[in-house]
């Protein structure tokens, strides 16, 4: 059980953030790696992705297990809807020596609050010996390419959800006040007597200044991330799964690239028929080689065979090349 106490003055002061980079965290986390069918397209997404791209730092971060998840992938959310931008930068530009108290409290645990320790692998030995401020480099570049890979051609619509959560949760406060709110955000977080009380296999109780609260359309189950090295400027963040998981993976698998039908893919050839599948919206050829981790010399080959055969049509837009399925293209996608 976690246990946040919070005076009147801490809780006029918490808030609601909605943070890109929590999403992409909450995948490399024990849940997102799992094998599961019912699986979010969220999270199914962003698995193929790591299993696929060369991403050394953060595949050894997100190995499963009861363990700590560096704080330095997981930035403090400045303000309520910060870019992935700003987050990426704050990634970069945190302190070494944090990162090395991170890394510590990794490999350590903390065994009264019921987290395992876990031997540092190789790869992170190696990333340490070459000094925190890599560190933070690394793994900066390695976010930024499975943002842009897994999350950042469905982060619009995945926004919008959030931000309607936010939206929600603004009413029932104005409506019925804080202890109805924190109440309202799930079965498993309970507000009662200043206490602000979540299930969890982790023991920890503190008195805190106040609570950031991030709404999730990838995590399963509330969690709360406190900072293990006693950074008494970064509070904890409570983060809790939206309501509408419905409508969430309606939404995430609607704006997911489509699967080929076997049909379309005997037909076209499985490179081409998977091309044309992701062509709902237009995309440009690097947009398409970086998702489908092919050459944009052979994405180019491909696109124009579907061209020609009119199943895409292309416009110019500035420097790029935009292609888009023809109505023929779609309905053949559909297997009609």
């Amino acid at each position: 059980m976690i246990e946040l106490t919070v005076d009147a003055a801490g809780l006029a002061r918490s808030r609601f953030a909605v943070s890109p980079l929590h999403e992409v965290v909450a995948t490399l986390l024990s849940w997102g790696l799992q094998p599961a069918p019912h699986a979010d397209p969220w999270v199914a997404r962003a698995r193929r992705v790591l299993r696929r791209a060369r991403l050394p730092l953060l595949s050894e971060l997100a190995l499963g297990g009861p363990r700590y998840m560096p704080d330095l992938l997981n930035p403090y959310p400045s303000r309520p809807s910060p870019t992935v931008e700003e987050e990426l930068q704050r990634v970069r530009s945190t302190p070494p020596e944090r990162i090395l108290s991170e890394l510590e409290a990794l490999r350590d645990g903390r065994p009264r609050n019921a987290l395992a320790g876990s031997e540092l692998s190789a790869v992170l030995q190696q990333a340490i010996a070459r000094g925190g401020t890599h560190v933070a480099r690394q793994a900066a570049e390695e976010m930024q390419r499975y943002w842009e890979l897994a999350f950042a051609p469905h982060w619009e619509a995945a926004k919008a959800i959030l931000d309607a959560e936010v939206g929600r949760c603004a009413g029932v406060l104005a409506g019925h006040g804080a202890a109805k709110l924190f109440n309202s955000l799930h079965p498993e977080i309970e507000w009662a007597d200043g206490t602000l009380r979540v299930e969890s296999r982790f023991r920890i109780a503190l008195r805190v200044p106040l609570v950031v609260v991030v709404p999730s359309l990838v995590a399963p189950r509330p969690a709360v991330a406190v900072d293990p090295t006693r950074d008494e400027n970064r509070p904890p963040m409570l983060v809790y799964p939206i309501r509408d998981k419905a409508m969430a993976s309606a939404t995430a698998t609607a704006t997911a690239p489509q699967s080929p039908s076997a049909e379309t893919a005997q037909l076209l050839g499985p490179t081409r028929a998977g091309l044309l599948a992701a062509l709902a919206q237009p995309v440009s050829t690097a947009q398409l080689a970086a998702r489908h981790f092919l050459s944009p010399a052979t994405v180019s080959y491909h696109l124009g065979v579907l061209h020609r055969a009119g199943l895409v049509t292309r416009t110019r837009a500035g420097r790029s090349v935009l292609y888009r399925r023809t109505p023929e293209g779609s309905r053949l996608t559909r297997g009609r």
